[in-house]
């Protein structure tokens, strides 16, 4: 097949990771930015050289993503599914970073994939889809919450006798810590996922067999999350740092510690593509609500649920109308 196809959907698979990177740079860095643990530029640097990092370790996720969504389709009509994936993935990307909502890149990706199979007549993995996206994506935030919980109380315990304000200066420090680990988990989980992406576009056209991560396919992605993830997404980070809860130093050093635990054993340990903005957002409700129920604003936290439910419908609607539109080319 020739290179110019191919490289083409790499170049939209690397644009989908590029809006991953600001889409998803809240995701480490919103509760350290907001607790004026780390200035907003500094923050993001971090987070972005943490992210290069983590996606190195992600090859277990991106095997998930490459061969266990959707059965490998073939040919030149094989190229414009992946294409059309992408295109779903990166506008509804691009839909809930203008309405500041935390949705997940990684659904999005998932639900472009298999709309795009759908309508072009490619079987879907259902049983992959169920027991490493579904059950992950229901766990991960109950998890999240009833972690994030139990971590708050054990601070609060622990430091129940200590002068407030040195409590709040030493984990205003730990915080950068706990945010390189949320985005070390990030770069494993998201980045990992593009290289997948990449992956099964060059089995497709014949240039890579078998479900192995060539290293610059992994090098191309980590760099292209990190300039992302530099660029920032400031909406989001508005969501996640100041309107979910008001934070302190101690909530988002506990947020993102348990964020960062869930990111890790999903990946490393099951392979599991879970959503890095489901894990740290539940994580904020469960440390929110030691204070007390009503210190979480739920209304909020009930518009970011709805996003993440239209997620997978959303993308596989916006890829699938991508291949509809694009019959008359291939």
């Amino acid at each position: 097949m020739d290179v110019l196809p191919v490289a083409l959907v790499i170049a939209l698979a690397m644009g989908f990771n590029y809006t991953n990177g600001f889409h998803d740079a809240a995701n480490a860095i919103a509760t350290s930015v907001s607790t004026r643990a780390l200035t907003p530029r500094v923050a993001l640097a971090m987070a972005a050289v943490a992210n290069l990092a983590g996606a190195f370790f992600g090859g277990k996720v991106a095997k998930t993503i490459g061969s266990g969504i959707i059965e490998q389709p073939s040919g030149a009509s094989g190229l414009w599914l992946v294409a059309c994936a992408l295109v779903g993935a990166i506008g509804w990307n691009l839909l809930t970073w203008w309405f500041g909502l935390p949705s997940s890149s990684s659904h999005a990706l998932i639900g472009g994939l298999g709309g795009a199979a759908l309508v072009a007549g490619v079987a879907v993995q259902w049983e992959v889809i169920w027991t490493k996206v579904v059950i992950p994506m229901v766990l991960s935030p109950v998890i999240g919450i009833i972690l994030g919980y139990l971590i708050m109380l054990a601070i609060l315990w622990i430091f129940r006798h200590s002068h407030p304000g040195r409590v709040t200066r030493g984990f205003r420090l730990s915080q950068t810590a706990s945010a390189a680990a949320m985005a070390f988990g990030h770069g494993l989980q998201d980045a990992a996922k593009t290289a997948g992406v990449v992956v099964l576009a060059l089995n497709i056209s014949g240039y890579h067999t078998g479900d192995s991560i060539p290293v610059w396919v992994l090098v191309l992605s980590a760099i292209v999350i990190s300039l992302g993830t530099y660029a920032g997404g400031w909406r989001i980070m508005r969501t996640l740092g100041r309107r979910i809860i008001d934070l302190t130093p101690p909530q988002g050093f506990a947020s993102e510690t348990t964020a960062a635990s869930i990111l890790y054993v999903a990946g490393l340990a099951f392979g599991a593509p879970i959503s890095t903005t489901h894990t740290i957002t539940s994580a904020i409700m469960g440390v929110g609500a030691t204070k007390r129920l009503s210190a979480v604003r739920w209304s909020v936290a009930g518009n970011i649920v709805g996003a993440w439910v239209l997620t997978f419908p959303g993308a596989a609607l916006v890829a699938a109308i991508a291949w509809w539109a694009t019959l008359l080319f291939h």
